[in-house]
């Protein structure tokens, strides 16, 4: 299957996306195909460390503490681009998270779509008031 499509294209992984992923559900094949593209540089996905942390405390909550440190170094073994909470990128958040009825991490990934002109994969049905005000550009994994 060619992926030219894909090609330069930036990807904001929410934590939905990722733990789709991780997990095997629906939407994993979307996700590894993102990852396969930006392992060939045809693609560049990126996730803010506010949605890292979030997969992670998630794991830890219902797998267990070694099981979120393996995560972890999965993670760190892909193509994923981790965005730091900057001041200016929390105070995007902030704006959006005021704006939006998201959770706090889908807020960091909203502001890190508008930073970098990003589409967010997910499936996470919060993303649809933002996309609907066209605030970015939203790709729907199945749930």
């Amino acid at each position: 299957m060619s992926m030219s499509h894909e090609t330069g294209k930036l990807y904001i992984l929410d934590s939905f996306a990722l733990l789709a992923f991780l997990g095997g559900e629906a939407g994993m094949e979307r996700v590894q195909e993102v990852l396969q593209a930006a392992k060939r540089r045809q693609a560049h996905a990126h996730m803010p460390s506010i949605c890292l942390g979030e997969v992670l405390y998630i794991t830890e909550r219902e797998r267990g503490l070694s099981v979120a440190q393996k995560t972890l170094a999965a993670i760190e073994q892909m193509p994923i681009d981790i965005l730091d909470a900057t001041r200016p990128r929390v105070l995007a958040a902030a704006h959006i998270k005021a704006n939006f009825r998201v959770s706090y991490a889908d807020a960091f990934a909203v502001a890190a779509a508008q930073e970098i002109g990003a589409t967010v994969l997910t499936g996470d049905p919060e993303f649809a008031a933002v996309e609907s005000a066209t605030v970015i550009h939203v790709e729907w994994l199945p749930r």
